[in-house]
């Protein structure tokens, strides 16, 4: 298994597929397309069934019951797509043996040096086989491993026809990273009582819980003026726009929050003095208070309207999704499962709430109940971005054990 998770995890990597929030297409980059079409060919190749890619790049199959059982269907999902922080093209993974716990050079020329003394978490991977960048792109761990171990454990589970287990889908997606992931996912098609997307990241993760988040985009209009004459004439739109950043609590922000607290998050500033657009994030686990978020960027965008024109700033204030702990709940036996998956092969679940979202969070207001599993990887969407392959065999493990338990207590 260890050399099957190797082999595919660093094929999929190469393949450049970052997706693009600029683009109105789906999938959103035309080089997505290259890997989802490796995928289909790779899951008929394996055996699986009923293998299908719609028009928008949604990949779908089928490992058939082998059960008398009546055994509900579950599935699992990953994305294709890798991040827009840094660059995924020409990723050139690094495969590092029995890691010592020293410093790990990714690219000597550059001096790029991965160490414990920054990342005290590769304490934990003595002994471990690290697959790493070579210090120029990001990995593609997130969520190329998740790719790879649940095509390992299919593959897996076609091999051992012994493992009883119900039916079984799975499902690769685009534009995760650009919040798009499930937008044209069908789930009628799909099928699934249950599932679970295997995104997460280090060893033992569980979550169930997600960020409820919105996003703002802020339009500031300002009247450019020569300086030498702007006396009472000049607006200067930027100086509005850090009036409106001042406004809100300066420490909540994603850099001095953490678990539960949630956060207003400026990604971008763009401007001059004509016109500025800033755009933001809004993020919180309580839906009482994510409401209450939404409503103070309203009532500063309303405060400044009334100081400077109501037709000077436009607010554009959109919900992205949910926390799926709301659809999740209700089903509480789905995380019981992966936990007890977990535990049964000497993993400790670490159940926690993410301070983000994943495709689960929209699909289970689609009415597809999704927890999260780990992966393995660590420092996603960046160059010193790796994973364990060891974890990813556990990763696959918990995968196959998840199948077995919904059969077993069938």
């Amino acid at each position: 298994m260890k050399e099957d998770l190797i082999k595919r995890f660093t094929s999929y990597v190469k393949v450049d597929t970052q997706s693009d929030e600029s683009s109105e297409t789906c999938p959103s980059t035309e080089k997505q397309w290259t890997l989802l079409r490796m995928l289909v060919d790779e899951l008929k190749a394996i055996g699986m069934e009923e293998v299908t890619i719609d028009e928008n790049g949604y990949v779908m199959a089928t490992l058939k019951a082998n059960t008398e059982k009546d055994v509900p269907t579950i599935g699992f999902l990953a994305h294709v797509d890798t991040a827009t922080d840094f660059t995924g093209t020409n990723v050139n993974p690094q495969i590092h043996e029995n890691y010592d716990g020293g410093d790990i050079v990714l690219n000597e020329a550059l001096k790029v040096v991965m160490s414990p003394k920054d990342f005290p978490n590769l304490e934990n991977y003595k002994g471990h086989t690290l697959i790493t960048t070579d210090g120029t792109t990001l990995l593609g761990a997130d969520n190329k491993a998740g790719v790879t171990e649940i095509m390992t454990a299919m593959h897996y589970l076609i091999q051992h026809p012994e493992i009883k287990h119900g039916k079984v889908r799975v499902a690769f997606t685009p534009d995760e990273e650009i919040g798009r992931g499930p937008h044209k996912f069908d789930v009628a098609a799909f099928n699934a009582k249950y599932a679970y997307t295997v995104d997460g990241g280090p060893l033992g993760e569980l979550e169930y819980e997600s960020f409820n988040a919105a996003g703002a985009k802020i339009t500031i209009n300002g009247n450019n003026i020569h300086p030498g004459s702007a006396k009472d004439k000049m607006v200067n739109s930027m100086k509005i726009a850090m009036e409106l950043q001042g406004k809100l609590p300066p420490q909540e922000a994603p850099e001095h929050t953490e678990n539960y607290e949630g956060f207003y998050h400026l990604l971008s500033f763009n401007g001059d003095v004509e016109q500025t657009k800033l755009n933001y994030i809004i993020r919180d686990h309580d839906r009482e208070t994510f409401n209450k978020r939404k409503e103070t960027m309203t009532s500063i965008v309303n405060e400044l309207k009334e100081k400077y024109g109501a037709d000077n700033i436009q607010l554009e204030l959109n919900d992205q999704y949910y926390n799926m702990r709301e659809k999740i709940e209700p089903v509480k036996e789905i995380v019981d499962i992966a936990q007890q998956a977990m535990e049964s092969l000497d993993i400790k679940p670490i159940i926690q709430p993410i301070r983000g979202g994943t495709d689960g969070s929209q699909l289970s207001f689609m009415g597809l109940p999704t927890p999260n599993v780990f992966t393995g990887g660590e420092n996603f969407h960046g160059k010193y971005e790796f994973i364990s392959v060891e974890n990813m065999v556990k990763a696959t493990q918990t995968v196959v054990e998840i199948v077995k338990l919904f059969e077993q207590r069938a």
